[in-house]
């Protein structure tokens, strides 16, 4: 039996190209359009306006340059606040960094399809792949609203992408363009260099990507072992990664200091407040034991893969074995980067890891369309030894349309219920615009609101970034810690001699300390019926 060689000399035969333009031109009509299908889905269930948590927060901060929660996502506040200015015509804010999002999943998808086009040589399995992780729930989701996560998706794409045609540069790459490459290592070289810059600016927005530092360290050993007799390429490439890594840090220093910007948290323009934010300070002792509850933690990875995958979840370790056989170093880069993201992600007990995975999705996607192109490649083994070569391409082809529709099927059956899925359909997700309306039309005039982070971002991008109501101060328990405020009943002790003060809490827990000194009432309505305002007890509650 006749198969392709890892790196075979043609592609499957429905995917030859007919000339050296085809070749060029069709891969970018399918990226491009399989981008067109990712920024179409999410603007269809894009959330319309301001929302809750740190989704509110990351609506606000790069509109106004300032610092996001640890670790202060300096990158996405910078993309964030150009696509603010450039995309200012479609409406608010809020809605601008929503529609940011979908862009930024729409360019992720697209580098997803040309990257498993790439490894599995088969263009119509890289569009297979492109479409099936923009339609992952995880994916999908975070491209409905404002989330650096969105940004995490691309940028890491795009590394891949990069270290790919690298490595294609280096070993020739018989179906592609790249592989002229090969006669030309300074062009080679500056694929390389690319990707270090994209891994350092993708560092400056989510540290997850300091767990993709060890596989694509050995990947480029594996690819180039040479290169440690290069020093100057070694230190061009350190060198690459540091400078925008360091860079974008500027941005929190600036903005914390010289020229402060209307949000800043903790206070990143000194040395100590530099490193909590940077480092994350605060979430260190989320870290649980790595060694404990593995059956757990396997049956957690587990459901999480057949929520994301459906039934394809049982083919990914055949598409890893798959990929290993023929493309083993990008199985060592991908294998390496998926395998340490999904340990970390069952150590870290965030709230909402969900949208850790979505670098493992893309991942799983690409090395289901090698395992695609490699059942065709035994289809056309077989087909072979007829000897009939008009055969051999017919079976070819229509080995590769059904692996296509077999891996897509369960995508298209689960697309309706995935599209209403609450996670992702967020077009009628007004409730955070309806509660602060209903919050901002109570408070009196020059009132401080003491809440907390879920609601606060939210007043915080109603005050700051639209402007209204100016006049109210919001304290967060995070603003307590970095202005020294003290305690829930020192606050407002502090502020209820010459402001009206409201309180807005998680839970009823801290209220009976309050209520031993002050009175309390509700002063919310309809949806904010959360808002509650304290009275001095010496003076009685007013009627």
């Amino acid at each position: 039996m006749v198969t392709l060689s890892r790196q075979s000399t043609r592609e499957a035969p429905f995917d030859v190209a007919a000339d050296a333009r085809s070749r060029l031109g069709a891969p970018l009509v399918a990226a491009v359009g399989v981008g067109l299908f990712g920024l179409a889905i999410s603007l269809w269930r894009l959330m319309p306006g301001v929302g809750y948590w740190d989704t509110a927060e990351f609506q606000m901060v790069p509109p106004v340059m300032g610092t996001a929660h640890p670790t202060g996502y300096p990158t996405y506040v910078l993309v964030g606040w150009l696509a603010s200015v450039v995309l200012q015509p479609l409406g608010e804010a809020s809605l601008r960094m929503n529609v940011l999002s979908a862009l930024l999943v729409a360019v992720g998808a697209a580098l997803t399809a040309d990257l498993a086009r790439r490894v599995s040589r088969s263009l119509v399995l890289g569009i297979v792949a492109g479409l099936g992780t923009a339609a992952t729930p995880i994916v999908w989701a975070i491209g409905t609203h404002a989330d650096p996560h969105a940004l995490h998706f691309a940028l890491i794409a795009l590394a891949l992408w990069l270290l790919v045609r690298w490595e294609d540069s280096r070993r020739g790459s018989p179906v592609d363009p790249d592989a002229r490459l090969a006669d030309d290592p300074a062009r080679g070289d500056r694929l390389l260099l690319a990707a270090a810059v994209v891994v350092g600016l993708s560092v400056g927005n989510h540290s997850l990507t300091l767990l993709l530092g060890p596989p694509i360290a050995l990947f480029v050993l594996a690819v180039e072992p040479g290169i440690v007799r290069r020093p100057r390429m070694v230190a061009a490439a350190i060198a690459a990664f540091a400078v925008p890594t360091v860079l974008v840090r500027f941005e929190m220093i600036l903005r914390a200091g010289w020229f402060r910007a209307p949000f800043v948290y903790a206070d990143p323009s000194t040395w100590s407040g530099f490193w909590y934010v940077t480092l994350g300070e605060q979430f260190h002792s989320w870290l649980t034991d790595p060694l404990a509850n593995w059956t757990r933690r396997f049956e957690d990875l587990s459901r999480m893969a057949a929520a994301q995958l459906g039934p394809l979840a049982a083919l990914v370790v055949l598409g890893f074995v798959a990929t290993a056989a023929r493309r083993p170093r990008y199985a060592l880069l991908s294998g390496g980067a998926l395998a340490i993201t999904c340990f970390f992600n069952t150590v870290y007990p965030d709230g909402a890891i969900d949208r850790y995975y979505i670098v493992p999705a893309l991942i799983a996607w690409t090395w289901l369309a090698v395992l695609g192109a490699s059942v065709a490649d035994v289809v056309i083994g077989i087909a072979s030894t007829d000897g009939d070569d008009r055969g051999r391409r017919l079976a070819g082809a229509a080995s590769v349309v059904v692996m296509a529709a077999l891996l897509l099927a369960p995508t298209a059956i689960a697309f309706r219920t995935r599209s209403e899925s609450p996670l992702i359909d967020r077009t009628e997700d007004t409730g955070a615009q309806r509660w602060t309306n209903d919050v901002l039309s109570v408070v009196d005039p020059n009132a401080v609101v003491v809440s907390w982070w879920s609601y606060s971002t939210t007043l915080w991008y109603a005050t700051i970034v639209d402007g209204r109501r100016p006049d109210i101060t919001i304290i967060d328990d995070r603003n307590r810690l970095d202005q020294n405020l003290g305690e829930l009943n020192q606050v407002i002790a502090r502020f209820l001699p010459t402001r009206p003060v409201y309180l807005i809490r998680n839970g009823d827990s801290e209220l009976p300390a309050v209520e031993a000194v002050y009175d309390i009432r509700s002063a919310g309505r309809d949806i904010a019926s959360n808002l509650l305002q304290v009275f001095p007890k010496t003076t009685g509650a007013r009627p």
